[in-house]
Order: structure tokens, then sequence, then C-alpha cells
């Protein structure tokens, strides 16, 4: 319920694995002996490793903290204010992605800080425009009475929020401050809990309460992460940097993130929320309610996966020999999908128990929701880290169509179905494990020695 945001699955995960498929370039020195680079080199692939599985713990501690806030809410709303919300939540969350236009890859195409700088101006102008381009589409639409005014001014803050961290954490990533990332999710995870309790004893147990706890949640964590990061940041955005010639330039430069990485990315995330979007057809408020619990739960587990398999699995990748690749990725996919399907198998298992000791009220039956959704979030949890695999691809754009055809099978299969019922969820698990098995063929038989010609860095200069 609480969301910490990420993409194509979570952005802490996320940024990290894009930082290992963007080979970094670096100027050439002199020449070192070759035992002492490759002691080097193990030197800092241990370190990065250490690193990776530090920001994992912090993750996985976050999402813990922020489990109890879930149920307790689960507990005091009733099941439309809880359904409203789930709804808020990913609508946000999507929008959000789309903010910085996906500039913000960029910062890990290369460690030189001048190049660095300058993408982050660019990512930090471009999310300017565009919170302002979605305020003047807000302010319409409270003209129109098509948005009320308190939910449009907390769906601003909250998407701001999302903006600030999304853009903040891609920074922290590039200039390897695991610390401060994790940090900044700890205290968002303790905060908004603690926000959404006292606000719900204050405005009652209604859907108001649970979006401005999800606005001041993600307001608070920025502004936390904002001062910790407070010295780059100066040195990043000085005004003697700024120029309309360099944002131009830099636009011109760089203009196949929004153009390649951004559409994969909507396109993901799109698959990710489709059950959300047949809540509004839900004839039954009730059934409607369950579902959107059962995905914030199931979201804890899925995020949890990718934290820990991502970064491990594309660190030890971007390290070996390009023949070794494919072979190596083979049977890291074998291993991957024997601990998805035994995770969210064993999910299922327990959410079936529990539930048959639940007595009788508003969440009897939730488990059983919980078991049928292990199917989608099963592929879901799988596609994180064969995402990031499968842009090593020799086919990127196929990638991209892949996403885009289950996107439009989910939506085909809703407006089939057209109302929210236990068969529709069925059809979207298995829409979703097919998904997973077209992933599965990009990391089995793609990867080729040139790699994605997208993902190559960009001539320096």
């Amino acid at each position: 319920m609480f969301d910490i945001p990420t993409v194509d699955v979570d952005m802490a995960a996320h940024v990290i694995m894009e930082r290992a498929a963007f080979p970094a370039s670096a100027p050439s020195v002199a020449a070192v002996p070759t035992r002492a680079v490759a002691q080097e080199k193990a030197s800092a692939t241990r370190k990065s490793l250490t690193a990776g599985l530090m920001l994992a713990v912090r993750f996985i501690q976050a999402r813990f903290i922020s489990v109890w806030g879930l149920l307790v809410a689960a507990a005091l709303c009733p099941p439309q204010a809880f359904a409203d919300f789930a709804v808020f939540s990913a609508f946000a969350n999507f929008v959000a992605i789309a903010a910085l236009m996906r500039l913000e890859a960029i910062f890990f195409q290369t460690s030189d800080r001048d190049r660095l700088g300058r993408a982050f101006r660019l990512a930090l102008a471009a999310g300017t425009a565009f919170l302002g381009l979605v305020a003047c589409v807000v302010i319409a639409g409270m003209a129109l009475d098509w948005i009320e005014p308190s939910v449009a001014l907390l769906f601003l803050v909250s998407l701001t929020g999302r903006s600030v961290l999304r853009l903040l954490w891609s920074e922290a990533t590039a200039e390897g401050d695991f610390k401060v990332i994790g940090n900044s999710n700890v205290v968002q995870a303790v905060v908004q809990p603690v926000l959404m309790l006292l606000l719900i004893w204050s405005l009652g147990a209604n859907s108001y309460a649970l979006f401005l706890a999800d606005a001041l949640g993600h307001a608070v964590a920025a502004t936390y992460l904002i001062w910790l990061r407070r010295k780059a940041l100066v040195a990043l955005v000085r005004p003697r940097f700024w120029s309309l010639s360099e944002l131009l330039a830099s636009a011109i430069r760089w203009r196949d993130a929004p153009r390649y990485l951004l559409p994969s990315a909507l396109l993901s995330y799109g698959f990710t929320i489709a059950p959300l979007m047949a809540l509004p057809y839900g004839g039954n408020p009730l059934l409607a309610a369950h579902v959107a619990l059962a995905m914030r739960l199931l979201d804890v587990p899925t995020q949890m996966y990718a934290t820990v398999s991502g970064p491990l699995v594309l660190n030890h990748l971007r390290a070996l020999p390009e023949a070794k690749r494919q072979s190596w990725v083979r049977l890291v996919t074998l291993g991957l999908i024997a601990g998805a399907v035994a995770l969210f198998g064993g999910i299922a298992l327990v959410a079936l128990g529990v539930d048959s000791m639940l007595a009788d009220g508003q969440w009897r039956g939730v488990g059983e929701i919980v078991a049928i959704m292990t199917l989608f979030y099963c592929g879901i949890a799988l596609v994180s880290p064969l995402h990031d695999i499968a842009s090593l691809s020799r086919h990127p754009l196929q990638h991209v169509a892949t996403n885009a055809v289950a996107l439009l099978a989910a939506a085909l299969v809703m407006l089939w179905f057209g109302a929210l019922s236990m068969p529709l969820l069925y059809v979207l698990g298995i829409v979703s494990l097919a998904r997973m098995l077209a992933q599965i063929r990009f990391a089995w038989t793609r990867l080729g020695p040139e790699g994605s010609p997208i993902l190559k860095p960009e001539m320096s200069g």
C-alpha cells in the first residue's frame, strides 16, 4: 500500500540494474600490469556487490516495516476507500515514470562527473517542465469539475515527491551513495504509516486520509533525501552551469532515452497495474477491495525478489567475457525460475491457510484472491531481472514489442470479461506467465556479442 516508487517494476533496484546494463567508459591511461588491474577490478566488484547487498537489506527492511501500516489500513478503512487509494497510488507511480522522460538512465553511462552534471540538469529541467504541464492539466480538470480540488492538490504533491525521489535516487546511485538510498526508504516506511494512522484518527477512515498520507509520506522522504545529498546537488546545479544552449545540445544528444527507454518502462508498468484498471468495472466492491489488498501484499515479495536478484545477476554478468554470457545467463535463468516458483507457491499455500482461519468479515476470502494472483505476480517478479538482461539483447525493440503485446492482451481480456471476477484474475495470471516466457526466450537465445544498439555508451566529448 505504501509505495516506495519503482518501474518496470521498484526504483531503488531498477537504477542499480541500469547502472550495470550501461557499460561505463573511461579515459585511456598508461599501461598497468595485468595482475594489478585484475586485483583492482576484483576489489571494485566486491565493493559493488557488498553495497548492492546492503541496499537490498535496507530495502527489504523498509518493506517489512511498511507492512504493518498496510494491515492496519485494511482493518480500519472500508473496502471502497482502500480500492480508491490503490488506483490513486498506481496512477501516480505510472505518471512519475514519465516525469523525467527516462533521462535518469543517462546517469549510468559513464563515471564522468561533467557528463553527470549535464544529464542531471537536463533531467531536472525536463521534470520541472513535465510537472508544470501536469499542473495545467489538473487545473483544467478542476475548472471543468472533473477532479475534486483536494484530490488534485494531493495528486500533484504525491507526483512531485515521487519524481524528486526518482531523480535523487538515480543521482545517488550513480555516485555510489547506496546508504542514503536505503535510509530514505526506511524513513518513508516509518513516517508514512504513522501519518496514515494520525490522519485516520483525525479525518476518519476514508480515502482522503490515505491520499494525504501518501502525499505527505513522499514529500517527507524527498525532503530528507534532498538534505542528505545537498552538497552534491549544489555542485551539480550551480547557476553558472546553466545555459539554454547546453540544455538543447544535451536534449539532442540523449534523445534516444525518451524514444526507446520510456515506452518500454511505461508499457511494463502498465501491465503490472493492469488488474487495478479492472477495479472500476467491479460490480462487487468487496472483491475490488480484496484485489487491491492482494496487490499491495504481493507487491512486497515481488520487490524484494527483484531488489535482491537483479543487482547480483547483472553485477556478475557485466564482468563476464562476452563469449560466456549466454551460457551463464541460461543457468541463472533456471535458478531465477526455481526461486520465483518456490517463493510465490509458498505464498499461495500460506494465504489459503490464513484464509481458513479468518473470521467472517469484510476480508474473509482475501486469501483465495492472494493465491490466485500469485500467478500474475510470479510472472512480474521474474520479469524484473530478465527485463534488464534482455536490454543486452541483439533486438531490444522486440523487447518493447513484447511488453506492448502483453499489455494489449491484458486490455482485451478485461474488455472480454467486462467485469472484475475470479476467472478474469486467472486469465490475467496466465497472460503474465506467457509474458514471462517471452522474456525468458530473450535471455535464453538473444544475447549477442555486439549487444544492444540502444544501450551502448555515448561518444565522449
